[in-house]
């Protein structure tokens, strides 16, 4: 936070995130961690109907990701539509096979793995997933639940938990927000009052002290 002036020459109070000491975050858990990336990579989706994204990990590490959209180097359905036969889209791959996939191409194991995907798993996806040794699922929406796609995870004996995606950083931030214009609010009206800036700036310090666990 830093005093500055209007374009009509008023001094005014600036909040810097950046130049702000003592932010702190929430630590995401590693079910949010890796759900986040998943939510990620569906930003990368081509797809117009849903966007989904998927991240395979094991020991911790993320060792494949994949979203929805066409075959390397095809059309895209943001550019050219969605090509539909029998009210499916046939022209895009699942991120769920996606992320398998790359990891049949570069020879990486999935036996064990551990899958986050931003939506449930149709039933092909969900044959190919219990095909490749994948054996716990985390997904953050529930989407066309299909009851022989939960059957065949529980006979296979891979465990599917939903995990609801926490966007913490919005939280964080609308935190920050709300102590960072307090302060300014506050510190205007000491300099309305004729304190001086040394001591206003004292002052500010001391709120930077005090919200360090919120600002």
């Amino acid at each position: 936070m830093i005093l500055t002036a209007n374009k009509n020459g008023e001094r005014i109070w600036v909040c810097h995130f950046l130049s702000m000491r003592g932010v702190t975050m929430n630590r995401l858990s590693w079910d949010q961690y890796f759900m986040a990336q998943s939510h990620l990579l569906a930003n990368r989706s081509t797809c117009t109907r849903l966007a989904v994204g998927a991240a395979i990990v094991r020991d911790k590490r993320i060792i494949a990701g994949g979203y929805n959209g066409s075959i390397s180097g095809g059309v895209h359905c943001i550019d050219e539509g969605c090509y539909v036969i029998d009210g499916h889209c046939v022209r895009t791959i699942h991120a769920e096979m996606n992320a398998v996939i790359q990891c049949a191409k570069f020879g990486v194991p999935t036996q064990g793995a551990e899958l986050y995907v931003t939506h449930f798993p149709c039933l092909q996806c969900c044959k190919a997933i219990i095909q490749s040794g994948i054996k716990v699922i985390y997904y953050a929406n529930d989407y066309k639940n299909h009851p022989y796609a939960i059957q065949l995870f529980r006979d296979a004996d891979v465990e599917v938990k939903r995990v609801p995606f926490e966007n913490f950083f919005d939280k964080e931030v609308e935190h920050n927000e709300d102590n960072l214009v307090i302060i300014a609010n506050v510190l205007k009206k000491l300099e309305d009052a004729g304190i001086e800036q040394q001591e206003i700036t004292d002052i500010y310090q001391q709120a930077q002290r005090l919200f360090s666990n919120g600002v």
